[in-house]
């Protein structure tokens, strides 16, 4: 009953988000064309076929079955339809084809430029409304590095400091991340550190960014968190042994420890008892524990990373939100737009980079779960940037195709054949079909192991 709860939880949230994605792109399409005087004949959401909904003036306002998109149909334009019952009539006033290019422009990337004030609103209102947390760079000290680890594979090393990512040295590292999305989808990434006083170059590996999908963790602030205990569970073994919050493990059986990742690792490879070097106010102590057997844990919980790290609050009035929502929507863009570049180029693999409907709802519980609203609205607005970058690619059946058309048609002085236009569609459409249900058993696949 809870897996089913669960699974039907996780399809309410994806829905919920593709929901507004939608609406707010149509609505573009549709407050555009309604600008310009075009008859709009529907504005669905979801594709057919129809389930219910409403005639207000000349528009359809409906509900179809497949959630997985919408469309608005305009009097006189070759669309996802295909419907050409128009093309052997006189063009009228109100429609599509009777305007001029400019406007049918306009009409044509106006969803888009709706899906990107939405991912503006959304971080804007997220910067008004809670400020942001980040992390003084010069706060956060060396690095502990697990063996066998990815980050030990590509060349990190214990002691390690981070100074900068392909040249960037952040003062602070917002939202508590090391790396932006620029910074990991950049082409050649280079991470910049300072190791026994030197300043060392270490060049992520051929296919960093695939393999950086199969790992659990790289680097975070958790390499940095010292090994300083916040508080004890009831009950504990931790608890018999006498530890207590405040204190500062220092060693483990002899092996100095000042870092949690280090200390949780020791705890957790070792047999039988551990005796802990425990510094407490002025005195060190050395303390017998033996961890559970089962879980290999002791029941101890690490300092807060704002008490660790001495994390910032910035608080935005609407001004400072506004530049901040603006910023953060241009470098999740860049970002973007570098993982789509690698893609096409064949940087990265298409199969284990390209996500459909399962894992797009997958990665929005999961941050739903996370960080509650705030995580939906953050992967919402992430979303809306990502569909307004492929509704703009130039396949025919999205807004980038048919802006390609419009294109010609401005240089050239005519627009295509409409036997042209309707071939080109239908090629769209299968292209796009094609791509749904490759990336669909792409993420069955990964799901269950394949």
């Amino acid at each position: 009953m809870e897996s089913i709860l669960s699974v039907l939880t996780t399809i309410g949230i994806f829905i919920g988000a593709i929901f507004i994605l939608v609406l707010i792109h149509e609505l573009g399409h549709f407050l555009a064309a309604k600008g310009f005087g075009m008859r709009v004949e529907r504005f669905s959401i979801g594709f057919p076929p129809r389930l219910f909904g409403f005639t207000k003036g000349d528009t359809d306002y409906c509900i179809s079955a497949t959630p997985l998109g919408g469309y608005v149909k305009i009097s006189g334009m070759v669309d996802e339809s295909l419907d050409e019952t128009f093309i052997e009539s006189e063009p009228q006033p109100w429609e599509y084809r009777s305007k001029p290019v400019w406007q049918r422009m306009i009409v044509i990337v106006a969803g888009v430029v709706f899906n990107m004030i939405l991912a503006f609103v959304i971080y804007s209102g997220m910067f008004l409304a809670l400020g942001s947390q980040e992390v003084p760079s010069s706060n956060v000290g060396s690095l502990y590095i697990p063996d066998s680890s990815f980050a030990q594979q590509v060349g990190f090393q214990t002691g390690d400091r981070l100074v900068s990512v392909n040249g960037n040295r952040p003062e602070t590292y917002k939202g508590g991340n090391f790396f932006t999305m620029a910074d990991l989808t950049s082409s050649n990434i280079v991470f910049q550190v300072e190791r026994d006083s030197q300043i060392v170059d270490i060049p992520a590996p051929a296919g960093f960014i695939d393999q950086l999908n199969t790992q659990p963790k790289f680097i975070s602030l958790e390499n940095a968190l010292p090994s300083e205990i916040s508080d004890i569970v009831v009950g504990s073994v931790a608890e018999s042994a006498g530890l207590q919050g405040g204190d500062r493990i220092i060693a483990v059986d002899s092996v100095p420890v000042d870092r949690w990742l280090h200390l949780t690792t020791l705890i957790k490879d070792s047999e039988g008892e551990l005796t802990l070097g425990v510094v407490r106010g002025a005195d060190t102590l050395s303390i017998a524990v033996t961890p559970q057997p089962e879980t290999k844990t002791l029941g101890i919980y690490p300092v807060n990373p704002i008490d660790a790290f001495g994390v910032v609050t910035i608080d935005y009035g609407v001004f400072g939100a506004i530049g901040a929502g603006a910023a953060n929507t241009y470098e999740s863009t860049a970002g973007i737009l570098s993982g789509f570049g690698l893609l096409f180029s064949g940087d990265v693999s298409l199969r284990e980079n390209l996500g459909g409907p399962l894992a797009i709802a997958s990665v929005t519980r999961q941050a739903t779960d996370r960080s509650g609203w705030i995580g939906f609205w953050t992967i919402t607005a992430f979303l809306s940037i990502t569909l307004a970058i492929m509704n703009m690619l130039p396949i025919p059946v999205l807004d980038g195709g048919h802006f390609v058309f419009l294109v010609y048609e401005a240089i050239v002085g005519r627009e295509p054949s409409h036997k042209f236009r309707m071939v080109m569609q239908q090629v769209g459409m299968v292209l796009v079909f094609g791509l749904m249900i490759f990336v669909t058993f792409n993420d069955i696949l990964r799901f269950f192991g394949g």
